[in-house]
């Protein structure tokens, strides 16, 4: 996969998930200011990212959508790539949004969490991966937010590789099949939070 087919990818998913956000706010009934009061977040940023002018960060997306009542495999199930794969977001650190949330010196922001998830088990752990570790290829029953702490590390799934340094992260579906490896001479390490949607 080239790097113009994984832009087109990454292009063509932020446009059906722009889409589905109006769709389902509209389905709800629910404002564009009271979508955005209930992310917390401005009704302007909501507009943008309905309109495909923005990206929002990972975890706004995941509020945005909790702010819709609708769980994320729900919401997620619909999107496709043009390849007919789930999504896969990568975030990258330079394209992170900071913010204030008070006067203050050296205080510098951004969001990891902003609300308690309802209707999912939330698991948060640190993987460390010596130099050289690898597994086979793993399916999780749950979303996956990677947040690259430290080192630098290629995430494989069946049909691409994305290399994260640190401050990078990235949110799937678990049900991809996946594997992170450590190519270089150091222990990366990784936050890893799961998000284990209940059965109904």
């Amino acid at each position: 996969m080239t790097l113009q087919d994984l832009t087109s990818m990454e292009e063509d998913t932020l446009i059906q998930i722009s889409n589905h956000i109006k769709e389902k706010r509209r389905e709800k009934n629910i404002t564009v200011q009271e979508l955005a009061l209930r992310a917390n977040v401005s009704k302007g940023l909501i507009s943008q990212i309905e309109n495909s002018r923005t990206i929002p960060s990972l975890m706004v997306l995941i509020d945005i959508i909790k702010a819709l009542e609708i769980d994320l495999n729900e919401f997620f199930k619909d999107i496709r790539t043009k390849s007919n794969h789930p999504p896969i977001l990568v975030k990258r650190k330079s394209d992170y949004e900071h913010f204030e949330k008070e006067h203050a010196i050296g205080f510098h922001y951004q969001r990891i969490f902003t609300e308690v998830i309802s209707q999912s088990t939330v698991d948060i752990v640190i993987l460390e991966l010596e130099p050289g570790a690898e597994r086979p290829m793993v399916e999780t029953e749950a979303f996956e937010y990677k947040y690259i702490l430290s080192g630098e590390i290629v995430y494989q799934f069946t049909n691409e590789s994305i290399t994260l340094s640190q401050g990078d992260s990235l949110l799937f579906d678990g049900r991809v099949p996946h594997t992170p490896q450590n190519l270089a001479s150091q222990t990366a390490t990784i936050l890893v939070v799961y998000f284990f949607e209940e059965k109904k």
